[in-house]
């Protein structure tokens, strides 16, 4: 068993893990963790809202664009590597399908913590609403039903026994846009590596990052003003047993 600290952040498209918790991600892999990527899909649905051209060809230079540049992005934080489950973008459902690819990728890196989007909307304010694509709400509840009971239940996908992937209890679930938030992690020291790494999505930001930056170092801003601190970012971290005292 390695005493080594890792962290798995499994998000819905490419670019989500910056703007959720690249600064953390970053202060982590300053601190000596081990860090991987989920990416669930392929990221093909992220070309402009006014495209003519949709067909299947067309999503796949998307798709590897996209790919590319979370790739590098990756490069820039410091992660230990990034792997995509291609899922349609833009149509993914809380499958058990998807829940034991989840349990798979649990199981094969064995992190102490895993970093999910909210399962849940928070609908204070209204404009809220907006960070809540159907995607996210969806690998959030898939995420968090591999990691628990399934990722450290034998019973639970037994074919994956099979692969020689061992059950594994997940210690921490840090969770992105929840409506209650528990949890703050100054990220002072890291925004600019943050704000780097989502510099290499071109295709999603290109001339308009200046707008973005503004938003994410006010937001950071008023998080870290409310824990005291210059630069934040929030979760709501739950903390789980090992091993639960009950079976079901």
């Amino acid at each position: 068993m390695t005493d080594e600290k890792r962290a798995l952040v499994i998000v819905a498209h490419p670019d989500d893990m910056e703007i959720g918790c690249g600064g953390t991600v970053a202060r982590w892999v300053e601190e000596g963790w081990a860090v991987w990527l989920v990416v669930v899909t392929e990221g093909g649905g992220g070309g402009p809202d006014d495209a003519t051209d949709v067909s299947p060809e067309a999503r796949r230079r998307i798709s590897e664009t996209r790919k590319a540049e979370q790739r590098e992005a990756a490069r820039i934080l410091g992660l230990r590597g990034v792997e995509f489950l291609d899922y349609p973008d833009g149509r993914v459902e809380p499958t058990l399908e998807l829940r034991r690819d989840l349990v798979r990728v649990i199981r094969r890196y064995r992190p102490q913590i895993v970093v999910i989007p909210s399962p849940e909307r928070n609908w204070v304010p209204a404009y809220q609403v907006g960070r809540y694509h159907p995607d996210h709400l969806a690998v959030g509840q898939a995420a968090l039903a591999a990691i628990y009971p399934a990722a450290g239940n034998a019973w639970d996908f037994p074919e994956l026994l099979a692969e020689g992937l061992q059950p594994h209890h997940v210690q921490e679930v840090w969770v992105i846009n929840a409506p209650v938030l528990n949890h703050a992690v100054d990220i002072s020291a890291t925004i600019e590596r943050k704000l780097a790494a989502l510099q290499a999505h071109r295709s999603q930001f290109g001339d308009r990052f200046h707008l973005l930056e503004r938003w994410l170092r006010q937001a950071a801003l008023e998080r870290g003003v409310r824990h005291g601190l210059q630069y934040a970012e929030e979760f709501h971290r739950i903390r789980l047993r090992e091993p639960f005292p009950f079976r079901r």
